[in-house]
């Protein structure tokens, strides 16, 4: 089973969740406030090795997540 990622609309709490294809798009609650405003939020990556990007893209800040700055996922700066 494929994990997706949602945002509530309310809250803004980000989330993952692991549910069936036929699933990803069926209505889930917040994880936080428990809203059922949620919607599915594009998934990204990015992989390096040896000092090159084998996958996904940096965004010119070392992390596929990050808008930018410092970033608490990667390190990156």
């Amino acid at each position: 089973m494929p994990i997706y990622e949602y945002a509530c609309e309310d809250c803004g709490e980000h989330f993952e969740a692991l549910r069936p294809m036929k699933d990803a798009d069926t209505v889930i609650g917040c994880r936080v406030c428990e809203s059922r405003r949620t919607a599915r939020t594009l998934s990204v990556f990015y992989a390096q090795s040896g000092g090159r990007t084998v996958a996904g893209t940096s965004g010119g800040n070392g992390c596929g997540s990050c808008s930018g700055g410092s970033c608490a996922s990667c390190g990156s700066h």
